[in-house]
């Protein structure tokens, strides 16, 4: 019994001892390999570049056991290997090193919305688990070349907007698990293969904002399980949309928009039942609407703007499409009638049919559904009514009904829609009063009612304040009365428009309560009494127009205190007494108009004065001066004193004149020796230069300042000088010197961090920011070498004859894209600030590269003070609203862009090309073209030939949008981008 105790207790031990060293050595192996992991995933940390507090602070290998509860890691049960690395919308930049091979155990992978770079791992087919692959949103670039072939597993795989290039891999079809494919928004050439047509288990396919080209191929109606299908966006299609697409019966999102497809809409389009979204807008599409679209009984958006569709709206169609939400049909030839089923859409909320040839009345019932928001039926030649029912369910914000034949009253609801921000009934025959309480209206910002019929006051409201009206055209109608004093409560207020109408009365002081309004023009009424002191409190005003009233008494001295007004005119009045010296100390003002009053006394021969127009005085039988008949000689008259100055000024003596030559020249001395003594302290203490590099770089901060020479400068502007070098490997870099940031600015930090975002910009049609170099008194720039300069250079220097329109039409294009990036696809968003011909670049195969993009935007911050072209745009592009405002937006952008689309059409500068002063390319294109694209011919540049006038209309077209003197009517610079995309043609680019 003892030996057999004995036996038990020694076999007890044994075996706790075999347990004991067994979970000891597991647990050292689940700690080893949890060490491991966490080395993987340090080594891709130090190919970051997280920024400051980075949400990556967790990933620390002495935290390596806690491993599983890192940001953006998920681990099995066990806690043992990774599942799951997701560290998308982190703001990281830098690269995704090749070990995330390593994590052999990944079944999910997202790296999306940073802003990693560089070519990605190629050996990623080593993650044999891998089901998810979210890559979207970055700046990779390179092919696609995978072994696609091992990740068999993988289900979603979505590279949207990258910079990937090449043809589209063929490799994917190998995935037979594949349902989610994006390869959208980046830059594959080439065709659609149509082997993709064999990648049966797709539910999501996009191929949009490519660079693709040929026809779509038909073997794509094989993907019957796809949801959604986007090919548009910058790929440009032969042919037209393939009928085989009508196979596609899962399909609930079609987009095909904006990518130059021809012929018409093939009617088995009607068999996708279950389509709630159809997107053809932007292309070139003809022919009708076909019937068999009425089966499309759950389509919410139907877009087929800004094509060639002809023939009437099909009532049938619409008939059956009670769940449409969306409807755009502007931009195309259609005609006939508005059908009334239209108004019976329960459940419509968007109606755009602007410029077609549509007659007849708008349905009377139109808006009884009572969820309207959006209706643009504008440029047609519509008749009738507008419908009492547009506003029935409050939810109306914009209502567009210009340039039609409209007649009859505004409907009084109108007055109670609270919702209604923008209105737009211009150009019409509209008679009657404004409804009571719709200029009141607390959301309304934009209200145009000119050129029409309108009678009756204005309707004082004193306790209601508009906060939100910003522009009021209520010009060319008969209005009568007087101004009621309540105008003063539209604070917001920058665009007033009164004239041509029949007001009376005095102007009262309230205007000056006005403190945003820009823009006054109160002419062609019956307004009497003294122009108001108080209107001298609308500091923003930069034009007033009083003319052709019955105004009497004084200028009010106190009209000098507007610093920024540069337009006045109060001719046609009965103004007196002397014309104020004040004026003339306006710096801003340069046109005025005097004329036709019963001014007195001698014209001030001071300041602005001496500008302004001989016209500008005439009608005034009491003036002398200038250009009128000569004031009475007097002993104290400026004139005999500057006469006699003069004679004094001569009599200086000739050996003062030497020593002031003299000393001169010895000034000149000092000056170049201290400037050549401070180059070569700067050359010699180059060791304390800073270097950011923004790619792998060949060269150091040593050969930048070789560059800074004399002789090497090939540029001046606002932003600084640029300089041509030559590195040693014989490669040509600019440098730009920047002006106007100088030691011990507060902004040197500041401008270090925003220069870090641009150098990670990458887009083939942005021009690349290589490095940036400083010390505490120099900050460079150093960028790639555009050889055949800037675009401003070859339009309007010698080689502008050799610049044929295929060439300036492909510059246009690639110049849109480039800000497109800008405005629509960095993060953060940029604004240019400072768009013209000379800051878009061109390399030798003369592809645009835009330049200085931000750049306003640091000068500006820094303090400086200095020229316009720097911070606020150049002399010819600025925008109106920037006088008005000093504020630019990415419209400013936008308008700038169309002063250069408008000098690629006419071959002309911006400014100085056009005879009569103050005159610039927009205001000559306008007059010479009348606003029609037909007129486009006019102002052709006379050296291009053969120019198809379709791409010409287009261009114009694009450009005059850009244009708009109202920034809200602007497009977009996407929807640019898409416009011009409509124009061009698939010819080859050169110069002759």
């Amino acid at each position: 019994m003892a030996a057999a105790s004995v036996a038990k207790l020694v076999f007890i031990t044994s075996l706790l001892l075999f347990v004991f060293v067994t979970s000891s050595d597991s647990a050292s192996l689940h700690n080893l390999f949890l060490r491991r992991q966490a080395t993987i995933l340090l080594s891709l940390k130090q190919a970051f570049e997280p920024p400051e507090n980075s949400c990556l602070t967790s990933w620390n290998v002495s935290n390596y056991k806690s491993l599983c509860t890192w940001t953006g890691i998920r681990c099995d049960a066990k806690n043992t290997s990774i599942l799951s690395l997701d560290i998308s919308n982190n703001n990281i930049s830098g690269y995704l090193s090749p070990s995330i091979r390593d994590i052999h155990t990944l079944v999910n992978l997202s790296v999306s919305g940073n802003s990693l770079s560089g070519t990605f791992p190629v050996d990623i087919h080593k993650l044999v688990h891998l089901q998810f692959l979210n890559i979207s949103n970055n700046q990779f670039n390179g092919s696609l070349n995978w072994q696609f072939s091992k990740l068999k597993e993988l289900v979603v795989l979505d590279a949207y907007n990258n910079e990937f290039s090449g043809s589209l891999p063929l490799g994917v079809t190998d995935l037979s698990k594949l349902k989610h494919l994006d390869f959208g928004g980046n830059y594959f050439s080439g065709k659609i293969p149509p082997v993709y047509g064999s990648l049966e288990n797709l539910d999501y396919l996009s191929l949009a904002g490519n660079n693709l080209v040929g026809y779509i191929p038909k073997q794509l109606g094989n993907l019957t399980n796809l949801n959604q299908l986007h090919l548009g966006y910058y790929n440009l299609f032969d042919g037209g949309i393939p009928a085989e697409l009508g196979n596609l019966v899962n399909l609930v999102r079609l987009d095909l928009s904006s990518c130059g497809l021809k012929g018409p809409i093939p009617p088995e389009l009607g068999n996708l039942n279950k389509l709630d979204t159809l997107f053809l807008q932007t292309n070139l599409l003809n022919g009708s609407i076909p019937p068999e679209l009425a089966n499309l009984t759950t389509l919410k958006s139907f877009d087929l703007s800004n094509n060639v569709l002809t023939g009437e709206i099909p009532v049938k169609l619409f008939s059956g499409l009670k769940e449409l939400t969306l409807l755009n049909l502007f931009l195309n030839k259609f005609h006939g009638e508005i059908p009334r089923v239209l108004a019976e859409l329960p459940n419509l909320e968007v109606l755009k049919l602007w410029q077609n040839n549509f007659t007849g009345s708008i349905p009377s019932m139109l808006g009884q559904n009572g969820k309207l928001t959006e209706i643009d039926l504008s440029t047609n030649k519509l008749t009738g009514l507008v419908p009492k029912f547009l506003c029935s369910g409050r939810r109306l914000t914009i209502l567009i009904l210009l340039n039609n034949f409209l007649f009859g009253h505004l409907p009084e609801d109108l007055g109670r829609c609270d919702t209604l921000s923008r209105v737009r009934i211009g150009q019409n025959y509209l008679s009657g009063s404004i409804p009571n309480g719709f200029l009141y209206l607390p959301q309304l910002s934009l209200v145009e009612l000119q050129n029409n019929y309108l009678t009756g006051q204005l309707e004082q409201q004193r306790s209601k304040l508009p906060t939100k009206l910003g522009q009021l055209n209520l010009a060319n109608n008969r209005l009568s009365g007087s101004l009621p004093a309540s105008i003063g409560n539209f604070s917001s207020l920058n665009i007033l428009l009164l004239n041509g109408n029949r007001f009376i009365g005095d102007i009262p002081s309230d205007i000056g309560r006005l403190k945003n309004i820009f823009k006054l023009d109160m002419s062609r009424n019956n307004f009497s009494g003294q122009i108001p002191a108080e209107i001298s409190n609308c500091l923003m005003l930069t034009y007033l127009d009083l003319s052709q009233n019955q105004l009497s008494g004084p200028i009010p001295d106190q009209i000098a205190q507007i610093h920024i007004l540069n337009y006045l005119n109060i001719s046609w009045n009965h103004l007196n007494q002397r014309l104020p010296k004040e004026i003339g100390l306006m710096k801003s003002l340069t046109s005025a108009d005097f004329s036709h009053n019963n001014f007195s006394g001698p014209i001030p021969e001071t300041g602005q004065y001496s500008v302004f127009n001989s016209t500008s005085f005439i009608g005034n039988p009491q003036l002398c001066g200038f250009y009128l008949s000569p004031c009475n000689d007097s002993a104290t008259s400026p004139i005999r004193v500057d006469k006699q100055n003069n004679i004094n000024k001569s009599k200086v003596s000739g050996k003062y004149k030497l020593m002031f030559a003299l000393g001169l020249l010895v000034c000149s001395l000092v000056f170049a020796a201290l400037a050549i003594i401070k180059t070569r302290r700067v050359r010699k203490n180059s060791n304390t230069w800073k270097l950011t590099t923004f790619q792998k770089l060949e060269f150091g901060s040593n050969d930048i300042l070789e560059c800074l020479k004399e002789n090497n400068i090939i540029g001046r502007g606002g932003a600084g000088i640029v300089y041509r070098g030559e590195i040693p490997n014989g490669e040509n870099i600019a440098v730009k010197k920047l002006l106007g940031i100088s030691k011990g600015s507060s902004h040197d930090n500041g401008l270090s961090a925003e220069i870090k975002t641009l150098g990670r910009i990458r887009h083939r049609n942005i021009v690349r920011l290589l490095a940036f170099c400083s010390n505490k008194e120099t900050n460079l720039l150093v960028y790639e070498y555009l050889p055949n300069g800037s675009l401003g250079e070859v339009l309007h220097g010698k080689r502008g004859m050799y610049l044929l329109w295929d060439t300036r039409l492909k510059i246009g294009i690639e110049a849109a894209k480039g800000i497109c990036y800008l405005h629509h696809d960095c993060s953060p968003l940029i604004l240019h600030r400072d768009v013209k011909s000379n800051n878009i670049l061109l390399n030798s195969d003369f592809e645009a590269h835009v330049a200085d993009f931000g750049l306003a935007k640091f000068l500006q911050n820094s303090g400086t003070s200095e020229c316009m072209s720097a911070i606020a745009g150049s002399y010819g592009y600025i925008a109106p609203e920037y006088a008005y405002t000093l504020k630019v937006d990415e419209k400013s952008d936008v308008y700038s862009f169309g002063v250069v689309l408008l000098e690629l059409i006419t071959g002309r500068r911006p400014v100085g090309d056009f005879g009569e002063d103050g005159m610039d390319i927009v205001q000559w294109t306008k007059i010479k073209t009348n606003w029609s694209k037909e007129g486009v011919v006019k102002i052709l540049d006379e050296r291009l030939k053969n120019v198809p006038v379709d791409e010409a209309m287009q261009v114009f077209f694009v450009a005059m949008l850009c244009v708009q003197e109202h920034s809200v009517e602007r497009p977009t610079m996407r929807e640019v981008v898409q416009m011009l995309a409509q124009a061009k043609q698939p010819n080859t680019f050169h110069l002759q």
